[in-house]
Formats: structure tokens, sequence, C-alpha cells
């Protein structure tokens, strides 16, 4: 059985992502990025993250060229930044970074100053797939901010997790079925 392309993507639009501003290059006009929720954690062994980039996007070739990548993960209040950076206004390249605060990493990447976490990385492997690579990145530096909260994109638009209930924890589920098991 085969799932045609529409209907996956329909059903993936129900899975809530973490949006991310991937960026490459060391030298200003050199520069470029791209707005993904297909990276995550990979190890903390070496410590290292992985992230999905479509062959087409212009950060794709930089990042092979440069071995290096930044996963700057956005706050909420950085939605129009994630449309800047995934094209859809217009904006390409180094312009991109005319938005946003922005430094120079550990790798000389741009590391965006108010990201939730920005991971610093080196690139260490790289495979392939029919339309995009999957890049692996040694994190080489990493901040995080824990005054702000993450954007996240789903049912086809950017989210906020503030409606988001306290989160449970594995005492609370060890606590629920102890008191489960009075009841029965």
């Amino acid at each position: 059985m085969t799932v045609d392309a529409q209907s996956f993507k329909q059903a993936m639009r129900h899975c809530a992502g973490a949006v991310a501003l991937v960026t490459v290059g060391r030298e200003p006009g050199q520069r470029t990025g791209l707005t993904v929720t297909s990276a995550c954690s990979l190890s903390d062994n070496p410590p290292s993250v992985l992230v999905c980039v479509n062959r087409n996007a212009s950060a794709h070739t930089r990042i092979r060229e440069e071995r290096h990548f930044v996963i700057n993960f956005l706050n909420e209040d950085h939605a129009m930044l994630a449309l800047t950076f995934s094209g859809q206004k217009g904006v390409n390249g180094d312009d991109r970074f005319a938005f946003g605060r922005w430094t120079t990493g550990a790798t000389g990447a741009p590391v965006l100053e108010d990201a939730v976490a920005a991971f610093d990385c080196v690139l260490t492997q790289e495979l392939e797939t029919k339309t995009h690579s999957v890049f692996i990145g040694e994190v080489q530096h990493v901040r995080a901010a824990t005054t702000v909260d993450p954007l996240i994109y789903l049912r086809s638009g950017f989210q906020s997790v503030r409606n988001i209930h306290d989160p449970v924890v594995l005492g609370d589920l060890d606590a629920r079925r102890v008191s489960w098991n009075e009841f029965s």
C-alpha cells in the first residue's frame, strides 16, 4: 500500500513541531538559512543533533561547503522571522539576517541572540534521501534561554505553548497508577 504525498502532508499537520532556523555562513554576504520543524537531538555522547534539509534549499549546499550550521529554536515572538526565513516574505540569503538580533557562534555561523536554544554544530555526517539530506552535527556550543516560550507549528500555523497545561512527569504517572489501583 502506498500513501500519497497529500495524505502524508495532511497527517503531519497534526504533529506539532518546534520551529527553528538553520543558519550557515561565516562572512556577511555569504550567510543564509531556512525555517524547519525537522530538527531534534540525536545523542548526548557526544552531544549531537540532526536536521533534515531539502536539497533545493540554498542552505543545503552551504552546509556541505562550510561543514557547520546552527539550529536556532525560535521563541513565540519569532513568527515573522520564521516566515522570513521560509522564503514567504520574498527575502533571500544574507538579507534575511537584517531581521532579528544576531551574533557569531563558535563555528562562525550566525546565532540568534534571543532563541529559546541555539546549537552551534560541526557537520559530522550526512545521509541522503530522495529529496532531503539529514545533516548530523556535533554540538560545539549551546545557549539556552529560560524566560521565553517556544514557537511551534501545528495545523498549518504557528502556535504558542502558553495554553498547554503543566507537564505530566513520570512521578505523576506512578502516583496516578497507585491511586487508580485503589479504585479497582
